[in-house]
Parts: C-alpha cells; sequence; structure tokens
C-alpha cells in the first residue's frame, strides 16, 4: 500500500504543480503504469513479438505438422546434392523444407523451433529459480544485517569473483558426466543447464534485492508494522516484498535474455543440451564447419537468436520506462 502511495505521489511531481490534468484519485498504480507502456510501442512490438515466440514454443509440434516439415530427429538422405566435387551436400531453403536441411538431411525448421522450445524452457526455469534464491538472500541480508549480511554478502562476492562462463563451463562439464551431480539429483541434460544458470545468476538478484531492502526497511510503514508487534517473517514478505515487485520484474526480464545466450554458449561449447535434442547453440557449433557450402544452416538459428533475445531486452526497456515514476511523461 505503501509502495502504491509512493508511485502517486511521484507520478504528480512528474505531472508538475496542477498535475498537468492527470487524476490522480481515479488511477491506480497499475493503470499509471500502462499509461505510460501504452505509449512505448517498440515494447508492445517486442511483447507481442514474445507471446508470438512462446505460443510456437508452446505449440511447436502442431507449428511443424502445419507447417509439414518433419520431426526434428528424422534424418534423410532425399534432400542431398552432389557437390562440386562430388560429395553429397545439404539443400538449402525450398518448399519442402522452408529452412533447408543439416547436414545429416533433418529438417532446419523444426529443429529451430524445437530450439526455441528448448532456449525459453530453460531460460525461464533458470530466471525462476535465480530470482528465488536471490530474494531470500536479498531479503534476510538487508534486513537482518550485521553478520548475516556480512556472510551472504561475501558469498555472493566469492560468486561474482569467478569468470562466469568458466564456472559455468566447468560445473556444467563435471555434472554432465556419469549421474550427474548432488548424488545424481541433477542430470545430465536440461536439469544441469537450469542449475548452473541459476547457481551463477541468484547473485545479481540478490545484490539488487539488499540494496532495495536497505532502504525500505528503514520507512515509516515497517516501522509502524514492528512497533504492533509483527514479526520479522512478516514485515520481510507482507511489508517489504511487495515494494520490490517493480524492480524484480525488470530486471526479471532482463535477466532472461542473458541466460538464453548463456544456454547458447554452453551448447555451442558442447556441455549444454544434449544431442540429438536440437539447441540453437549447438547448431551454430556444427554450421562452423559448413558454413560456406551450407549458409542456411547458420543463418536461420543464428537470426531466431538474435530476434529472442532482442526481444527481451526492448521490453525490458520499456517496463523499466513504465514503472519508474520519475521517466519522461509519455507525449
Amino acid at each position: 500500500m505503501t509502495g502504491a502511495v509512493d508511485f502517486l505521489h511521484e507520478a504528480a511531481e512528474d505531472a508538475g504543480p496542477t498535475g498537468g490534468g492527470l487524476d490522480l484519485g481515479v488511477r491506480s498504480p497499475f493503470q499509471l503504469f500502462w499509461r505510460r507502456l501504452r505509449t512505448d510501442r517498440v515494447a508492445l512490438v517486442a511483447a507481442g513479438f514474445i507471446v508470438f515466440l512462446v505460443l510456437v514454443a508452446v505449440f511447436a509440434p502442431q507449428v511443424v505438422d502445419l507447417a509439414g516439415a518433419r520431426p526434428p530427429n528424422a534424418p534423410s538422405k532425399r534432400y542431398f546434392t552432389l557437390g562440386k566435387v562430388g560429395v553429397p551436400s545439404p539443400t538449402g531453403p525450398s518448399s519442402k523444407n522452408l529452412f533447408g536441411v543439416d547436414p545429416l538431411g533433418r529438417d532446419l525448421f523444426s529443429r529451430v523451433v524445437y530450439g526455441l522450445r528448448i532456449s525459453l524452457e530453460i531460460a525461464l526455469l533458470a530466471t525462476g529459480l535465480s530470482v528465488l534464491i536471490g530474494l531470500v538472500v536479498g531479503l534476510f541480508a538487508g534486513y537482518y544485517r550485521g553478520w548475516v549480511d556480512t556472510a551472504l554478502s561475501r558469498l555472493v562476492d566469492i560468486l561474482l569473483a569467478f569468470p562466469v562462463l568458466l564456472l559455468a563451463l566447468g560445473i556444467a562439464s563435471a555434472c554432465s558426466l556419469g549421474n550427474g551431480c548432488v548424488g545424481g539429483l541433477i542430470k545430465p541434460g536440461l536439469s544441469v543447464v537450469v542449475a548452473v544458470i541459476a547457481l551463477i545468476n541468484w547473485t545479481f538478484i540478490a545484490r539488487i534485492v539488499r540494496g532495495q531492502v536497505l532502504s525500505v526497511r528503514e520507512r515509516e510503514f515497517v516501522e509502524a508494522a514492528r512497533s504492533i508487534g509483527a514479526s520479522n517473517l512478516r514485515i520481510m514478505f507482507r511489508e517489504i516484498l511487495p515494494n520490490l515487485v517493480a524492480p524484480l520484474i525488470v530486471y526479471t526480464t532482463l535477466i532472461i535474455p542473458q541466460n538464453i545466450l548463456l544456454e547458447a554458449a554452453l551448447s555451442y561449447l558442447g556441455v549444454g543440451v544434449r544431442p540429438p535434442d536440437p539447441s540453437l547453440g549447438k547448431m551454430l557449433a556444427d554450421a562452423t564447419d559448413v558454413f560456406d557450402t551450407a549458409w542456411w544452416y547458420m543463418a536461420f538459428p543464428g537470426a531466431a537468436l538474435l530476434l529472442m533475445v532482442l526481444a527481451f531486452n526492448l521490453l525490458g526497456d520499456g517496463l523499466q520506462d513504465a514503472l519508474n515514476p520519475r521517466s519522461a511523461r509519455p507525449r
């Protein structure tokens, strides 16, 4: 409730002494947020494109069938031609294979669609775990301060001291052998990639949440809750947490594309998604050897990865502007 009041007061300051014609008495914080966001056409287009990607990922089998494409792991020698030296080479985009075929004769369109599905699945799961762990650690560190803050902050500093990609590569390599890690709880494949990304990225969320909590815990509504005997857990999760929703939404949106790229990098280096499951990063790695004769094998997976990451970044920027009451007023 206090966060909503602050939001309204800051919006009134932006509007000027007369309020700029903004009737604050009938506008909720969500209405003010939507009023800003709907004027950002770039963010809205990005949001629409993300919804489209999610629908394609959810209904991947139906999309592949509708396009008349073959399953992603179905090789075929029918779609090869003889090259200049008489060596069979994959064919490019055609009516039968919209994106062409890979060196094994598999339909590239269906592999890109399923690759998008796997990338979004890993990114969303890993981001959810990262936000959950970082939120809890940041809340406890910022609220209790003292030795709790010191211990948790030093843990975050230690993890941040490692090169991100090298740390992820080492952990993923170790967990991809045998029965996995943690007594077989984290098995090779998708679970390893999700666990590695979550283990690395929660530190950034924890630092952001800790900084916000250090500021919010000194506000009057927290003192009022403490004065009536509210427990520490109630204050953290019922009073402070609602005031962290806006920055969490923004940073979550901005972390998702980072996780997509990290998954692609791990798969590119051979420790991510395990074959024959399609992965955009693995497709890019395989395409490096045949790029001069099969340009489509790198172009279409690369374009899909580029557009997906760009859409999330543009949406994150738009949400940040819409949720910041002191941003420029929409024209």
